[in-house]
């Protein structure tokens, strides 16, 4: 199966680094700058399995990619940031063809709808994973955990033909890959823990621990918790009592210092996915006729930093 893998950062360069190191077909597509980087330094991992180096990775601007008469991709891995997916639908339609199954690994569900209206639902496989891993000064993709995971699905039956194959393409290269017929469930299970954590830590402007010693830290983390937890319940998507338990031993841990990627990325003085994982999450919650006050704050709370950043 030839593989479309949409962009060479933390998580996209990780798991598809690591497939082309075990032979598979993939290529790269990337920007310019990327690819003139890449290029001269090859493509470069680093963590707790090892270092990988591949000194010639197969790379594709979007420019080529829509200049270039390219046979459509078998599976295009699709791991960009929310505020990046309307250009990403753009520049991948060129290698996306009537066999072509989309993985996407984003956070939340409303990415589900704009590649449905690109791709039809058939094509678009739901995904998730997980990875702790960056990219460093010098280009390098740093695994900073060791656990690095890809779980993906159907939600169609036609695409759950097919999903065996996907399977076969990433299975047996050094990352977990799990094949689930529940995904839509996972996904929303995962978006409830990563909207609550983030909304705490960027709203706190701190770890869970900080949160957890200060005056209230508990009962306002047990409030988004609830929030959260109702919001998905009405959206038709309870979380399961293994879930709930591991989101609230993960964000009422005393002094844990656990935050979310946003509050990292806030901190930095990058873009932040606030509509995609919180300000989805109090629509959807108010269309279901569902209160989230606290939600709703670190929602205007981020749009406030996302103005005053841009300005």
């Amino acid at each position: 199966m030839r593989i479309l893998v949409v962009g060479a950062g933390a998580t996209g360069g990780h798991f598809g680094g690591l497939l082309a190191a075990a032979g598979r077909d993939v290529t790269f597509l990337v920007r310019p700058a990327r690819a003139a980087e890449l290029r001269t330094q090859g493509l470069r991992l680093t963590g707790p399995h090892g270092d990988v180096h591949i000194p010639r990775p197969s790379l594709v601007t979007p420019q080529e990619l829509a200049q270039k008469p390219y046979e459509p991709f078998g599976l295009v891995l699709l791991s960009v940031k929310s505020y990046g997916l309307r250009q990403a639908v753009t520049d991948i339609a060129p290698a996306v063809g009537p066999g072509t199954l989309v993985l996407p690994v984003l956070n939340g569900m409303a990415h589900l709808d704009v590649l449905d209206t690109a791709f039809g639902p058939d094509a678009v496989l739901g995904g998730l994973c997980l990875i702790a891993s960056t990219l460093d000064p010098d280009g390098r993709i740093v695994q900073l955990e060791d656990f690095h995971q890809i779980t993906f699905g159907p939600r169609t039956e036609r695409a759950e033909q097919r999903s065996a194959t996907v399977r076969a393409a990433l299975d047996g290269v050094g990352f977990h890959v799990r094949l689930s017929l529940a995904i839509v469930q996972e996904m929303w299970e995962k978006w409830y823990l990563l909207a609550s954590l983030a909304a705490v830590t960027t709203l706190m402007r701190g770890s869970v621990g900080e949160v957890m010693a200060a005056p209230g830290g508990p009962r306002f983390i047990e409030g988004v918790l609830a929030e959260v937890e109702a919001a998905t319940a009405a959206a038709g998507h309870p979380v399961s009592n293994e879930a709930k338990e591991r989101a609230h031993k993960r964000l009422l841990t005393a002094g844990s210092p656990l935050t979310a990627s946003m509050f990292r990325d806030l901190s930095a003085g990058l873009p932040v996915e606030a509509e995609h994982i919180i300000g989805d999450m109090v629509d959807r919650g108010a269309r279901n006729g569902v209160p989230m006050p606290l939600l709703a704050l670190a929602r205007t709370h981020l749009a406030v930093y996302e103005e005053r950043r841009s300005s």
